[in-house]
């Protein structure tokens, strides 16, 4: 059962949509029922409303989404989650049962409507996949945000070289120490319609999740992010299925552990830069720190 000091805090979050609205601050609970900030290994515990639920960040990911035709940009989506599924392949080998990686990634291409031919198409072609590397790149880009570019290839100098040139033809530079501003957590995805942020808030704390962000997914659809330590994804993601929520996708993401926050014109140049990265072969995913002035 939820004490009053939660219960007082759940009833002083404003709804998210709520345009320029203050960020909520964090408000100090009983040992049991603590919420700790993404980055935080204490087992101090604070309920608060990440800075991701506020406007601003909505109107980044409306931003940076995919613009042009739906083909083909479901097209490059499904290319994207062919490199991936080649990743986990790699890592752990392509049977789903023996590879929890491979698993989630199968299920977000499952929700993502990839077709099944093209589903064991891209794990058969994974398993005959001549040997590749797996690099991160950090960057900063228009602004000052803080960008990580994953990438798979059989020639790390060749790659070297077009994600610097990338950079420096779009507002942005190769720089080290990026990494650090980010976490490697485990992420469930809802959707948003199905839970209010107040109700997810009290399923975090019973399913021992550490934070909850509400994002947009590339059609611009709310959902609900629950964030949690690594070794307690699968944990966090079948007590969110005990507690009645549908799952979109769960997975490992790197999560910022501040946000960079860019005025309209800085938000379009790091959109421009991103997609640009986005479009190389060889990038699987890009990361970023950004959150729109509101």
């Amino acid at each position: 059962m939820l004490g009053p000091t939660l219960l007082r805090a759940l009833r002083t979050l404003r709804p998210p949509t709520l345009v320029g609205a203050a960020p909520v601050q964090p408000v100090p609970l009983s040992a049991s029922c603590r919420l700790s900030q993404v980055w935080r290994t204490s087992p101090v515990r604070s309920l608060q409303l990440c800075s991701a639920l506020c406007a601003g960040h909505n109107k980044w990911s409306k931003v940076k989404n995919i613009k042009g035709p739906k083909d083909e940009a479901r097209g490059k989506m499904f290319m994207k989650f062919g490199m991936l599924i080649r990743i986990a392949v790699k890592e752990g080998g392509s049977n789903p049962d023996l590879n929890i990686n491979l698993a989630h990634l199968l299920e977000q291409c499952r929700s993502k409507n990839m077709p099944k031919a093209s589903i064991d198409a891209a794990v058969k072609s994974a398993e005959k996949a001549k040997p590749a590397s797996q690099h991160m790149f950090e960057a900063r880009g228009p602004g000052g945000c803080m960008l990580l570019i994953e990438v798979l290839t059989d020639n790390n100098s060749r790659t070297h070289q077009e994600i610097r040139r990338l950079l420096n033809k779009n507002g942005g530079m190769l720089s080290d120490g990026a990494r650090h501003n980010f976490n490697r957590r485990g992420v469930v995805v809802v959707p948003a319609q199905s839970v209010s942020v107040e109700t997810a808030l009290e399923m975090a704390i019973e399913a021992g999740a550490e934070d909850v962000q509400e994002t947009e997914d590339e059609e611009e659809k709310l959902q609900l992010k629950f964030i949690c330590a690594m070794s307690d994804l699968n944990k966090v993601r079948g007590s969110l299925e005990g507690l009645g929520l549908q799952i979109t996708s769960a997975g490992l993401e790197f999560v910022p552990r501040s946000h960079s926050s860019l005025d309209q014109e800085q938000m379009e140049a790091a959109s421009t830069l991103i997609e640009v990265l986005t479009d190389c072969p060889e990038v699987v995913r890009v990361w970023d720190n950004i959150q729109a002035d509101s």
